[in-house]
């Protein structure tokens, strides 16, 4: 059976993830251009970075998720041997797709904070070439939280199918004996 303290606590990390990369979508930097006070240069003036510590923190969260559920499985490949058949075989490619998932999301997110600290410090002459605020496209950390919710569907139904594989396993390895032994009388 799988245990509900690891699956409880996966979804709750993985949605409070998801929140923090939702709401750094929607705090990403923004820039303006502000003439000095002599009016001889423009430069940029961003606005807040909350949105940096809000990937960070989804990013952090995220891994914690997927940490726990792969330290609660053995990360599939360790520990005792799983009963073949249906189970093991979608509990491999829910471990595959949700590694696949998990790397998408920790990209964009890690990503999408380097980019939305980076502050250009560019000045421009007054009345020259127009000035460029560069600032974070809009959308990565949107396909961070998008991958981050499929990353938590895809590692609950992996460790659902890897407890069930486990479970129909015994407590012998591999699937248990086929020899037929008792005590010596």
């Amino acid at each position: 059976m799988a245990s509900i303290i690891v699956q409880v606590s996966a979804i709750l990390l993985n949605l409070i993830a998801f929140g923090l990369a939702v709401a750094a979508e929607q705090r990403r930097s923004k820039a303006t251009v502000t003439p000095d006070l002599a009016k001889e240069y423009d430069y940029c003036v961003y606005d807040s970075d909350v949105a940096t510590g809000y990937g960070v923190g989804a990013l952090l969260l995220l891994t914690a998720a997927q940490v726990l559920v792969m330290v609660a499985s053995r990360c599939f490949c360790c520990g005792r041997g799983l009963k073949p058949g249906g189970s093991r075989a979608c509990a491999l490619m829910l471990f595959l797709f949700s590694w696949l998932t998990f790397l998408v999301a920790a990209a964009c997110l890690l990503a999408g904070s380097v980019r939305n600290a980076y502050h250009t410090r560019y000045r421009g002459i007054f009345n020259g070439d127009p000035l460029s605020c560069e600032t974070l496209r809009k959308g990565v950390f949107a396909a961070g939280a998008a991958f981050t919710f499929f990353t938590a569907i895809l590692s609950e139904f992996y460790y659902i199918s890897y407890s069930k594989s486990r479970d129909a396993a015994g407590g012998a390895p591999y699937g248990g004996s086929s020899i037929g032994m008792g005590p010596y009388n």
